[in-house]
């Protein structure tokens, strides 16, 4: 059934995505897309620093694609490495710095408001930031930031809220940690902008001045008539 193949191909795109997120931890990694192409299968991976996956001479890059071809059993996988162009706008990027300031000892609050004042002077449109697990205490709790605009259903969320998920190893447990980013130039629904209209002030100039002449000439002709 067609559903099974949906499924199926879902799958391989979450497993893909964490085996990537592992691999190339250590570059940046934000995230990646798969297109079925007539050539095979392209995975665009977009990173922080390019030049670690590519390495000396292609072979890292060469080495992580047979890697892909025989564990995921893709159709000729083609690896297309972009950089992120503003790594602070990235929502799994972001998302992993967080996780990575909590294992090093931050305080929850501390690491998830730096984060979010972080994205925000980046020109952000909103974000939003929740870390769930055992935060404080033997008790798992929630904690949720939020700054600016944000969308949390429907098409529109899906197309403007860039979302990232990681997780941190503590001692007390593991704490997950999600990061939406409505970027600055989201298409937001319902915003509008104020366009002023530049009126010619010449044409105004030379309106006036000719009324002007005109009303002098009638007067000229009202007293001749006198």
């Amino acid at each position: 059934m067609i559903e099974k193949t949906f499924v199926r191909e879902g799958i391989k795109k979450v497993r893909m995505d964490e085996y990537l997120g592992k691999e190339l931890e250590r570059a940046g990694y934000g995230g990646m897309e798969i297109k079925r192409t007539p050539m095979g299968t392209q995975i665009t991976v977009n990173v922080e620093k390019p030049g670690m996956i590519i390495g000396k001479d292609g072979r890292r890059i060469k080495k992580l694609t047979d890697d892909i071809n025989r564990k995921h059993e893709m159709d000729n996988p083609q690896i297309d490495v972009q950089p992120i162009a503003v790594p602070d706008l990235s929502a799994p990027l972001m998302a992993n710095r967080l996780a990575k300031l909590i294992e090093r000892g931050w305080h929850f609050r501390r690491a998830g408001r730096s984060t979010l004042q972080r994205i925000m002077n980046h020109g952000a449109l909103g974000c939003e930031i929740i870390m769930t697990g055992k935060l404080k205490g033997p008790r798992g709790r929630m904690e949720k930031m939020v700054d600016g605009y944000i969308k949390h259903c429907g098409e529109v969320a899906e197309e403007i809220v860039d979302r990232g998920y990681s997780i941190a190893k503590t001692k007390s447990g593991i704490i997950g940690v999600q990061v939406w980013i409505v970027k600055p130039d989201a298409e937001v629904p319902g915003n509008f902008h104020i366009v002023a209209v530049n009126r010619d002030v010449k044409e105004e100039k030379g309106e006036r001045e000719e009324k002007e002449e005109k009303k002098v000439e009638k007067k000229e002709k009202e007293k001749g008539k006198e």
